[in-house]
C-alpha cells in the first residue's frame, strides 16, 4: 500500500474566448444550383500515373448526367451468369416469371385511373349486407382418378375423355341444409381445391370445380343471399381466369425474353395459340348456358393472344347470350360481371358496355312479370327487399359506364329512367353512379323525378338522401338553391319513418347551408325522432349527422349557437355513443380550429363534452382510450387564450384542474400551461415584476406545488418538479424555487428500481442518471440559502446519491459523481458559464471567497474517494473471479484497465478547484507513476 500526493489546481475558464475558438467555421453556401432532390451528377474521373518520382499525378476529369454499364445497357441491368442460371433453374424462372407477371398486372390495372373505385372495394360491404340464417346447398365433388404423371400419350387422352364423360354425367352431388357460414367455407374449400388440382397438372377437374360452381349461380331458391352467393363464385372464376392466362403467358416467355405489357398476337408462338383455342373449345363445349357464359368471360382476356380484335368481337356476343337468361336477377348479375371483365381488359370498349346496360333496361319489366311475383310469394319476401337485391349489381353496371362519360349520356340515362315510369331503383343508381356536378347542375328535375316515382318498391327517402350527398360534393346553381330545399321539404316532412330523418338532413344539409336552415332540420330531426324514445333505435344515424355537421361548419362560434345543437346531443343517451360523438366533435374542433378563442359559448359547449369524455373514465377504462381522451382534452386546452387577461387565464387552468382530475396526462398538460402562463408574464414585465405580477406568478407557482404531488408517474413528478423550479426561478421566487428542488430531492429515494414503460417494466436507472444531469446544470445557478449552509441542495442531493441502492456491478453512481466533480469545478469559476437573469448567483454572492472554495474543495475529496473506493471494489471482484479461473492473461489485462482508469481520473483532477490537497491511496499493483 502506497500513498500518493498531488496539488491540483483548477484551470480558470474564459467561456466567451473559448466558444469563439471553438466556434464551427462559416462558408458561405451559393444556392444557385443547389437542390436537395436535385438529381445526383456522376463524374468519371480518369487518371494518369506518372512514373517520375515526386511528381504529382495530373487528373483530368469528365462530367455526364448517367454514366451507363455497357453490360447493363444490353442485358438490362441483369449480368450473363445471372441469366445462364436462371435458365437452368426453373425456380429462378418462376420467379422471374412472377415479377414480370406482377408487373404486368400493375400495368393492367392503371389503365383505369385511381378514381374508378374497384369490386374489391364493394366485394365486402356485399358479403355483409346480404346475408340470410336459411339453408343452402352447395356441390361436392368426387376426386375420381388421378393422372400418373409417366402415362403415355394415349392414356392421358383416354383418361381426359374419362373425366369429361364424368362431368357431362354428373360426377357430383348436391349438399342440402348448409348454413350461410358453411357454405362459405365450402366455396373457400373449392377456390383452394381448385389452385390444388392445378398445381398437380389436373386441369380438366380444375374446369370441372369451375363449370359446377357456375351452375350454382342460376340457384335463387335462398334469393337474399344471391349477391353474396354471386361475390364468393365470381371469386373461384376470377382465380381460375388468372391461372389459364399465365398459364398461356408462360408458353410465350422465354428464358431471356419476355412479352411486352402491350404484345400483339403475333408475339405468341403457336403452342400459346392451340392451348389457348383449346381452352376455347372446351368451354364452347359446355351444354348450360350460364355456366358457358361465366367460364368464357372469365377467361376473356386470353383472347389476346389469338387475335387484335378478339376482346372488342366476344363482349359484344356474351351480351347476347345473356338474353337468354331467362331470370332478370341472375341475368342482371351477370351483366355486372361482363362489366367487370370489360373494364379490366378493355375499358376503352365503352359501346359494348353501354349496350349490355341498354339490353337490361329492355328487360326491365321482367321485375314485375307473374315468374318473378311467383318465386316471391314462394320465398316469402317482399317487392321492396327483393328490388334491394338489384342494388349492387345495377350501382357497379352504371359506374362503368358512367367512368369518364360525357354530360349528355345522364340526359339519355335520365330520359330512359322517365319512359320506364321514373323507376325508384334506377333513379337512385344514377344519381350514384355520375358526376356530382352533372347531378347538381340538374337537382330540380331529379327532384320532379322524385315526386313522381312509385314509393311501393324502393322508398323515396333514400333518394332524397342520394341527391343530398352528390349536393354535399357539388353546389346546386346559387338561384335554385332554396327552391330546391323548399320543394323537398314538402316531401320529406310527410314521411312518418324516424329513420327518415337522417336522409330528410343530408338532403337539406348540402343544399342551402347556413344556421337558420340547421337550427330547422335539426328541430325536424327531434320532433321525429323523441316520440316512443326512437332515437335510440337510430344511434348510427344521429351520428352520422354529427360528423355532417361538424364537416361543414368550421366555426364553432356559429355552430354552438345553434339553438338545437346541445339539445340533439341530448338524445344520445347511451354512455359509449354519446363519448364516441363527444370525441368526434373534439377531433373536429383540434383540425380545424386555426386560432386560439376564449369565446364563452366555445368553452361552455367544449368544456361540458370533455367534462362527459372525462366522465367515462372508470377503473375498466383501457389505457389506450385513456391516451386519446387526454389528449383531445389536452388539445382543447392548447387553443384556450384569453390574450393579456393573465388572471382570468389562471382561473380557466383551476376550473380545468377541478373537471379533469382522473386523467394524469391533463394534469400535466395543465401544469406546463401554467408555468408557461408565468413565464408569459414574464416576459411582458421584462423581468421586472410589479407588486401586482410578482403574487401572480406566486399563485402561478403555488398552483404548480400543489398539483405535482397528485401525480402517479415519480419520474413525472421529478421533471415536474425540476421544471416548476426553474420557472419560479426565473421569477425571482427563490423560496419557492428551494420548495420545489427540496421536493425533488426528497423524492429520489422513492424511485423504484423498474418502472411501466409503454405498457413494458423497465429499469429506472437510465431515467434517474438523465434527471440527475440534469438537476446538475440547474444546481450551478441556484444561489444558497443564507439561512441553510453552503451548497446545502448539493449536499442534500449527494446524501441521497449514497444512500440510494443502485445495482449490483453497475457504474451508474461513478457516472453520476463525475457529473458532480463537472459541476464543483464550475462552481469555482470567478465567473459561471450562464447565469439566470436577475438572480445572483453562487459566483457574484461569495465572490471567490476562500472557505467557498475550502467547503467545495471536501466536497471534491469525498466524491473522489467515492469514486477510487468503487474503482477497488470493481477491480478486486472482478480479479478474484477471474483469478478462480487460472487465467493470469485476463488479470494481467484487467490491472492495465484500471491503471488506465485511474490515469483518466487524474488528469480530470486539473478541472478541480484551487488548491485542492489529495491524499490518495492506491494499491501498487495499479500505481501509474508520479
Amino acid at each position: 500500500m502506497g500513498t500518493f500526493t498531488c496539488q491540483v489546481h483548477a484551470r480558470s475558464r474564459n467561456y466567451v474566448s473559448e466558444s469563439e475558438v471553438c466556434k464551427l467555421e462559416s462558408l458561405p453556401l451559393d444556392f444557385g444550383d443547389y437542390h436537395p432532390l436535385k438529381p445526383i451528377t456522376v463524374t468519371e474521373s480518369k487518371t494518369k500515373k506518372m512514373n517520375r518520382k515526386g511528381s504529382t499525378s495530373s487528373t483530368s476529369s469528365s462530367s455526364s448526367s448517367s454514366v451507363l454499364d455497357p453490360l447493363s445497357s444490353v442485358l438490362d441491368g441483369t449480368d450473363p451468369l445471372s441469366l445462364f442460371a436462371a435458365a437452368a433453374d426453373p425456380v429462378t424462372t418462376t420467379a422471374t416469371m412472377d415479377s414480370t407477371r406482377k408487373k404486368r398486372d400493375k400495368d393492367d390495372s392503371s389503365a383505369v385511373g385511381s378514381d374508378f373505385e374497384p369490386w374489391s372495394s364493394k366485394r365486402g360491404e356485399i358479403l355483409a349486407r346480404y346475408t340470410t340464417t336459411e339453408k343452402n346447398s352447395s356441390i361436392q365433388f368426387f376426386t375420381g382418378k388421378a393422372t400418373t404423371t409417366g402415362s403415355a400419350v394415349s392414356e392421358k387422352v383416354r383418361t381426359r375423355l374419362e373425366e369429361l364423360d364424368d362431368l357431362e354425367e354428373g360426377s357430383q352431388k348436391e349438399l342440402l341444409n348448409l348454413t350461410q357460414q358453411d357454405y362459405m367455407n365450402r366455396i373457400e374449400e373449392l377456390n383452394q381445391s381448385l389452385k390444388d388440382a392445378w398445381s398437380s397438372d389436373q386441369k380438366v377437374k380444375a374446369l370441372k370445380i369451375v363449370i359446377q360452381c357456375s351452375k350454382l349461380l342460376s340457384d335463387t331458391t335462398v334469393i337474399q343471399f344471391y349477391p353474396s352467393k354471386f361475390v364468393l363464385i365470381t371469386d373461384i372464376l376470377d382465380t381460375f381466369g388468372k391461372l389459364v392466362y399465365e398459364r398461356i403467358l408462360s408458353m410465350c416467355v422465354d428464358s431471356r425474353v419476355s412479352l411486352p405489357d402491350n404484345f400483339s398476337p403475333e408475339s405468341a408462338n403457336d403452342t400459346a395459340k392451340e392451348t389457348c383455342l383449346n381452352w376455347f373449345f372446351k368451354i364452347a363445349s359446355i351444354r348450360e348456358l350460364i355456366p358457358r357464359f361465366y367460364v368464357e368471360a372469365a377467361i376473356l382476356k386470353c383472347n389476346k393472344f389469338l387475335s387484335k380484335m378478339g376482346i372488342s368481337e366476344c363482349l359484344p356476343r356474351l351480351t347476347s347470350m345473356i338474353r337468354g337468361i331467362g331470370d332478370p336477377l341472375v341475368a342482371v348479375y351477370a351483366r355486372a360481371y361482363l362489366c367487370r371483365v370489360g373494364m379490366e381488359v378493355a375499358p376503352q370498349l365503352k359501346e359494348s358496355l353501354n349496350e349490355n346496360f341498354f339490353d337490361f333496361l329492355l328487360t326491365f319489366k321482367q321485375i314485375h312479370g307473374d315468374t318473378v311475383q311467383n318465386q316471391l310469394v314462394v320465398q316469402c319476401v317482399e317487392i321492396p327487399l327483393y328490388l334491394t337485391l338489384y342494388s349492387p349489381a345495377i350501382d357497379w353496371i352504371l359506374q362503368c359506364i358512367a367512368y369518364h362519360a360525357p354530360e349528355v349520356l345522364l340526359t339519355e340515362m335520365m330520359e330512359r329512367c322517365k319512359n320506364l315510369g321514373n323507376n325508384a331503383l334506377l333513379l337512385n343508381s344514377v344519381m350514384s353512379a355520375f358526376k356530382a356536378e352533372f347531378i347538381a347542375a340538374r337537382s330540380m328535375d331529379f327532384i320532379g323525378m322524385i315526386k313522381e316515382c312509385d314509393e311501393s318498391g324502393f322508398p323515396k327517402h333514400l333518394l332524397f338522401r342520394s341527391l343530398g350527398l352528390n349536393l354535399a360534393l357539388a353546389d346546386p346553381p346559387e338561384n335554385d338553391r332554396l327552391q330546391i330545399l323548399n320543394e323537398a321539404w314538402k316531401v320529406i316532412t310527410k314521411l312518418k319513418n324516424p329513420q327518415v330523418s337522417y336522409c330528410l338532413f343530408c338532403f337539406a344539409i348540402h343544399s342551402v347551408f347556413n344556421k337558420r336552415e340547421v337550427n330547422t332540420v335539426l328541430a325536424d330531426v327531434i320532433k321525429h325522432m323523441t316520440p316512443d324514445r326512437a332515437f335510440e333505435d337510430a344511434y348510427p344515424q344521429l351520428q352520422s349527422i354529427i360528423q355532417k355537421v361538424i364537416t361543414y361548419i368550421y366555426d364553432f362560434s356559429l355552430l354552438f349557437s345553434v339553438e338545437k345543437f346541445l339539445p340533439f346531443l341530448d338524445m344520445f343517451q347511451k354512455e359509449s355513443v354519446r363519448v364516441e360523438v363527444c370525441k368526434c366533435i373534439m377531433e373536429s374542433f383540434i383540425k380545424h380550429q386555426q386560432e386560439s378563442t376564449k369565446d364563452p359559448v366555445i368553452l361552455n359547449a367544449l368544456l361540458h363534452i370533455c367534462k362527459t369524455m372525462h366522465d367515462s373514465v372508470n377503473a375498466l377504462t383501457l389505457e389506450d382510450e385513456k391516451r386519446m381522451l387526454a389528449a383531445l382534452i389536452n388539445g382543447f386546452i392548447k387553443m384556450v387564450s384569453f390574450g393579456r387577461d393573465f388572471e382570468q387565464q389562471l382561473s380557466f387552468y383551476v376550473e380545468a384542474r377541478s373537471m379533469f382530475c382522473n386523467l394524469e396526462p391533463v394534469l400535466v398538460q395543465l401544469i406546463h400551461s401554467v408555468n408557461q402562463l408565468a413565464m408569459e408574464t414574464r416576459k411582458v414585465m421584462k423581468g421586472n415584476h410589479s407588486r401586482k405580477t410578482a403574487a401572480f406568478v406566486r399563485a402561478c407557482v403555488a398552483f404548480c406545488f400543489i398539483t405535482i404531488p397528485s401525480l402517479s408517474g415519480i419520474f413525472a413528478r421529478l421533471n415536474l418538479y425540476l421544471h416548476s423550479g426553474q420557472v419560479a426561478l426565473a421569477n425571482q421566487c427563490l423560496s419557492q424555487a428551494d420548495a420545489f428542488f427540496k421536493a425533488a430531492v426528497s423524492l429520489v429515494p422513492e424511485v423504484p428500481k423498474m418502472i411501466n414503460v409503454d405498457g413494458k417494466m423497465r429499469p429506472s436507472d437510465a431515467f434517474l442518471l438523465e434527471f440527475l444531469c440534469n438537476f446538475f446544470s440547474t444546481l450551478l445557478v441556484v444561489p444558497d440559502h443564507p439561512e441553510q449552509g453552503v451548497l446545502f441542495l448539493v449536499r442534500g442531493l449527494l446524501n441521497v446519491i449514497q444512500d440510494y441502492t443502485w445495482e449490483d456491478n453497475s457504474d451508474d453512481k461513478v457516472r453520476i459523481y463525475t457529473n458532480v466533480l463537472h459541476l464543483l469545478s464550475a462552481m469555482t469559476q470567478e465567473v459561471y458559464i450562464y447565469h439566470v437573469d436577475k438572480v445572483d448567483s453562487n459566483d457574484t454572492l461569495y465572490g471567490g471567497d476562500s472557505k467557498f472554495l475550502a467547503e467545495i474543495n471536501k466536497l471534491c475529496e469525498t466524491v473522489i474517494a467515492q469514486i477510487l473506493d468503487h474503482l477497488k471494489t470493481l477491480g478486486k471482484e472482478e480479479v478474484c473471479s477471474y483469478a478462480r479461473t487460472g487465467d493470469s492473461v485476463t488479470v494481467t489485462l484487467l490491472t492495465a484497465i484500471l491503471l488506465c482508469l485511474k490515469s483518466a481520473l487524474y488528469l480530470s483532477f486539473l478541472f478541480l478547484p484551487h488548491s485542492c490537497q489529495l491524499s490518495l491511496s492506491v494499491n501498487k499493483p495499479y500505481f501509474l507513476g508520479s
